[in-house]
């Protein structure tokens, strides 16, 4: 099969057409650049992608790594690779220049990433990890912490691992039971165990940075105690040189469903010597300055989900026009005709490129805020922008992370039985997709996160500001004859969906909290459903204009024939009746999911625990 990883075609789309990416250069911190420079890394992270990352995907995937006496072997193929990645410098595309990054913005940079992440997850996880960290580093730390760590981090000439989880703490992090006390010198001795850590160990480069969470001996118990230590794999002198090999070492690597080739490690600190961390920030302030990290990491999640889910629809649709399988529905003819050529496949491979299309518009709107809160000087847009970054990052990760995988596995489904095999790549992407439901916070607690604190974000103007963008969308599809009935769906279903958040706040903040939260994820992945309609409907208002432009006539008038051999015509036609058919056809299930949200039946809370099984 033909390499696939990303629709190109949208890719453009969606960045100049519909998220407009160049009005960016009018900001004064991307002056330098234009749309020819934004192109050639887009091109650039294209081509390399295909040429030199995806070739290692399923050899990496079989290797897998090998744990041995505290040391972790890496896939051989993934050495040579990793030095043409940190030669390339994709690693810090959105990051200061001065410390290694190239500046892009936050949108430009999401396209790279999506042929980047899209063509070896696995393999890019061993660079991906150094935004998160360094950026703690950039902004928490001291100058000479920075002078020593930022700029190997950002580069990828060091690794870099995030330490949170514990055996017996989980989720619940103010559990955690890993300690630090203070030395003479004014480092720290850490001692304790760390679980699921990923890339904890590898032998790709020379040292690995793992920011840590532990308690400092007398800090108060619970998340408020919670200090973050800069602990090196090999302790680093003032003269940036290497000292002793630190006391932080990999016990064992998890055997995974997926992700075969990226370690998922054991850690043990100071358990046979002394383990040595610097403070970062200032003490008992690790979890503020820990999620710093995680909601840049979450929205990461989210894109990982969705290239995963673009590679599995394109490999189903090359499948499916290719593959030849029974007779056409309702003809006489006797010959086999392509399985596209089926309602039930044209089912799924609709539903597929729904999610996939809807999914990256949120994900490269979502980055565009990004952009924008971070350039304006207009402290109300800075504001609003920032405002709607923090709402809707439970959300791309919650739902791009469960739809995205819903997508590989309807593209599993039409290869069949094939699908099941190593032979073709689906059975890997479905294996490798379904971590990101699960880690950097699962989507449970995401959608707590939504229900409890996001949406009430400043006493609830963010999300009054959120409702008003899909609004101003709704009004612009309503001065276009052909959209407005897709506009007044949008519009009903946009005014229930207020309605009942409202209705579910109360509850969650009354004496049936429980029921409310029991009501978090359903009321979060209807909120996602919206936000595709919203985003398709976007989509063609776009879409309208321009194709009129090609046919130099009004859309409804159109005879689809006169132009099937226009790509231009076929892709924008596509994006009108994809909306139509996302509003039309799957909208009306999310209306049926607010109204059982509405009647937040608490059947399922009065249970007793030994009904679920005998």
């Amino acid at each position: 099969m033909a390499q696939l990883i990303a629709d190109k075609r949208d890719i453009d789309f969606v960045l100049y057409e519909q998220m407009d990416c160049e009005s960016l250069l009018s900001y004064p911190e991307f002056e330098e650049f234009n749309k020819k420079m934004f192109d050639m890394v887009v091109k650039e992270a294209r081509k390399f992608s295909l040429k030199e990352i995806l070739p290692t995907y399923a050899e990496g995937d079989r290797e897998g790594v090998v744990f041995e006496n505290g040391n972790v072997k890496v896939p051989k193929c993934f050495h040579k690779l990793y030095e043409m990645y940190t030669e390339g410098e994709w690693l810090a595309l959105v990051e200061d220049p001065e410390f290694g990054g190239q500046g892009l913005p936050h949108l430009i940079a999401q396209a790279a990433f999506e042929y980047i992440v899209g063509s070896n997850y696995t393999f890019a996880m061993y660079g991906i990890l150094a935004k998160g960290a360094g950026k703690m580093v950039e902004l928490f730390g001291t100058d000479q912490q920075k002078e020593l760590f930022l700029k190997n981090i950002y580069t990828g000439v060091w690794g870099s691992t995030m330490l949170l989880t514990e055996p017996e703490a989980g989720s619940d992090l103010g559990a955690l039971t890993t300690t630090a006390i203070k030395n003479d010198d004014g480092t720290y001795s850490l001692k304790g165990s760390k679980i699921f850590i990923s890339n904890g160990e590898q032998d790709i480069t020379d040292n690995i940075v793992h920011p840590v969470l532990a308690r400092i001996e007398g800090a108060p118990e619970g998340t408020k105690g919670i200090s973050i230590f800069i602990v090196p794999k090999i302790w680093v002198n003032e003269d940036g040189s290497f000292g002793d090999h630190n006391n932080i070492v990999c016990t064992g690597v998890e055997e995974k469903m997926g992700l075969h080739a990226s370690p998922t490690c054991s850690m043990s600190l100071g358990d046979k010597g002394m383990c040595r961390g610097l403070l970062l920030g200032e003490e008992n302030k690790g979890m503020e300055i820990m999620f710093h990290m995680m909601n840049d990491v979450r929205l990461e999640v989210g894109l990982q989900a969705m290239t995963h889910a673009s590679s599995a629809y394109l490999y189903a649709l090359e499948y499916a026009k290719e593959r030849k399988q029974g007779r056409e529905l309702g003809s006489r003819e006797q010959s086999q005709v392509t399985i596209l050529g089926h309602p039930d496949v044209r089912r799924m491979m609709i539903d597929m490129k729904a999610y996939v299309d809807g999914m990256r518009s949120f994900i490269y709107y979502t980055a565009s805020c990004i952009d924008n809160a971070h350039c304006t000087k207009n402290e109300d847009e800075k504001v609003r922008f920032s405002g709607m970054v923090e709402l809707l990052t439970p959300i791309v990760k919650t739902y791009c992370s469960e739809k995205g995988f819903d997508v590989c596995v309807n593209a599993m489904q039409v290869f069949g039985g094939y699908g099941y095999t190593k032979e073709y790549p689906v059975e890997q992407i479905l294996r490798d997709c379904k971590i990101t439901s699960i880690y950097e916070g699962s989507n449970g607690i995401q959608a707590m996160d939504f229900l409890g604190r996001k949406l009430g974000l400043n006493k609830g103007v963010v999300f009054t500001e959120f409702i008003n963008e899909i609004n101003s969308t709704i009004n612009k599809a309503m001065e276009i004859d052909d959209l407005k009935d897709l506009a007044v769906k949008l519009s009903g279903t946009v005014t229930k969906l207020s309605e009942t958040i409202v209705n579910l706040g109360k509850t969650a903040g009354s004496k049936d909290f429980k029921t409310g939260f029991f009501f978090a994820h359903p009321m979060l992945m209807a909120t996602g459903d919206v936000i595709m309609a919203w985003m398709h409907l976007w989509r063609a208002v776009v879409a309208i204009p321009a194709i009129e432009k090609v046919t130099k006539s009004k859309y409804s008038d159109i005879d689809p024939a006169n132009f099937l051999k226009n790509k231009n015509f076929a892709f924008y036609d596509g994006q009108i009746k994809t909306a139509e058919y996302f509003i039309t056809t799957m909208l009306p299930v999310t209306e049926g999911k607010l109204k059982s949200i509405d009647a937040s039946n608490d059947s399922a809370l009065k249970i007793g625990e030994n009904a679920f099984a005998s």
